[in-house]
């Protein structure tokens, strides 16, 4: 049985998609639906169970788990909102509840693979790297960003880090995101815009060195992003903390223009003002350096911007299809 916690959310049910698609259909999936529409992430998708994370947090401290055949853990389940505020709230969903599957994990001999974040990283002035002896050196710029950098501190601290695999996502989109509100990527927000107006709005820049929509991240597909994580998972020599991203800075404008592209619409793009509490928070550029995961072997390239926007524009979003839904074309 593989456990994939988080498993109804963006990356989770890619990751539960990704192993459907290696012949691997013995899978927990842990997750909080509440009153999301989460579970339409699922609906495509072939695993044995499904538990809710309280109960399953649970079982695993009452020792529920002890009999079972466990070939791995992808542990994807976290709170994800940047601006999330409730500071205890972070701290149990992203540290204590990692902290609690880690060691079981760890006492077991069992595979674990984790969600950590590029937010680590904090403004990016002291680089993008994956580089475990200078974890203490950053500064996240928000609580989020903060809960991960926890937890990658106490298994490094704990010696963890020969063991466990921790991957730093960079800012990833596509299918199965609807469900993400406010933290819904920038590439659906886009769909969303350009069908009902023909226009997209995207913030100003605030320093001179950038031109408006010329602020640069690390952008990366979700199919990507699955592929990477099944490759470490696969590699188990691969233990410590390793980037997902594509390894390109690439502009707001051009994911606009991919946008545009994949709608058959002309580009209008207009700049607003970004929002007070915004600004000093705003990370301006941001590139993951992936040397760590070439040397351990992956070789495939990344999606480009363009291919990928237009990918989840054409395939996904307009005709409202799911991960899993592809063998229906």
């Amino acid at each position: 049985m593989y456990i994939v916690t988080g498993g109804a959310g963006l990356i989770g049910s890619a990751v539960v998609w990704g192993l459907n698609r290696r012949g691997i259909e013995d899978i927990l999936v842990v997750d909080h639906l509440g009153n999301s529409d989460k579970w339409k992430n699922l609906s495509a998708l072939s695993f044995s169970d499904y538990m809710e994370k309280e109960a399953f947090r649970s079982r695993l401290a009452a020792g529920g788990f002890n009999g079972a055949r466990i070939e791995g853990v992808i542990h994807m389940g976290a709170c994800s909102s940047t601006m999330e505020r409730d500071a205890s709230y972070l701290i149990d969903n992203n540290f204590h509840a990692t902290k609690e599957l880690a060691e079981y994990c760890l006492a077991r001999n069992i595979r674990f693979l984790y969600a950590s974040s590029c937010a680590t990283y904090g403004d990016g002035s002291r680089g993008y790297v994956d580089d475990e002896s200078r974890i203490e050196e950053l500064r996240p710029m928000n609580m989020y960003g903060y809960s991960k950098q926890l937890f990658d501190l106490w298994a490094k601290r704990h010696g963890a880090l020969a063991s466990i695999t921790g991957c730093k996502f960079s800012n990833v989109y596509g299918p199965n995101e609807r469900h993400k509100g406010d933290m819904r990527s920038v590439v659906l927000r886009a769909f969303e815009q350009i069908s009902a107006s023909g226009k997209l709005k995207l913030f100003r820049s605030y320093r001179p060195e950038y031109a408006d929509g010329e602020q640069m991240r690390d952008f990366l597909y979700v199919k990507d992003a699955v592929d990477m994580v099944l490759f470490l998972f696969e590699h188990p020599q691969g233990a410590g903390i390793y980037n997902i991203g594509s390894g390109r800075a690439e502009t707001w404008n051009a994911l606009a223009a991919a946008a545009f592209e994949a709608l058959g619409k002309p580009v209008d793009i207009e700049y607003i003002d970004m929002p007070e509490n915004l600004r000093d928070r705003y990370q301006y550029y941001t590139k993951a350096e992936m040397n760590k995961l070439r040397a351990l072997g992956y070789g495939r390239e990344a999606t480009s911007l363009r291919d990928s926007v237009i990918d989840y524009i054409r395939n996904y979003l307009v005709p409202g299809r799911y991960l899993g839904d592809e063998c229906e074309r």
